[in-house]
């Protein structure tokens, strides 16, 4: 089954959705002290758990920095974990897109994309990735 952009968003695999769901949380507790962070923060952990209309790309995107965000600085995410959120049980199917917007953010110097552990360019890239926070972050 391949979803449509405009259809609603599938189910989110339930680790990721809780690793979302506590990002969104400790992004909301971060208002008082810092409402310009906390803003970012919430607004792409609401578009990673589909509760925002947004399109996969964005989606995508949003799904990387959250999880980044989450995690410890020096961690890695996959592709396929934003691919997972984003499409659900048809996951494989945006493994590409998702690709695409990380070389996009890599690009901006958002993240770096990384294989066995050296930064790469991703358009020169096979085979599996990690992607990691970049100097821009």
């Amino acid at each position: 089954m391949t979803t449509r952009d405009d259809d609603p968003a599938p189910a989110v695999p339930g680790p990721l959705r809780r690793e979302l769901e506590s990002e969104l949380a400790a992004a909301r507790g971060l208002a008082g002290d810092d409402p310009e962070a906390a803003r970012a923060r919430v607004h792409d952990a609401e578009v990673a758990l589909g509760e925002r209309a947004a399109d996969r790309r964005a989606r995508l995107a949003a799904t990387m920095r959250a999880l980044l965000r989450h995690r410890r600085p020096e961690s890695t995410i996959c592709p396929s974990d934003a691919a997972r959120v984003v499409g659900g049980d048809s996951w494989r199917d945006l493994m590409e897109a998702a690709r695409e917007v990380a070389s996009e953010l890599a690009r901006e110097g958002t993240i770096v994309v990384r294989q066995h552990g050296a930064d790469v360019d991703l358009g020169a890239a096979t085979g599996p990735v990690r992607l990691a926070r970049g100097p821009r972050w």
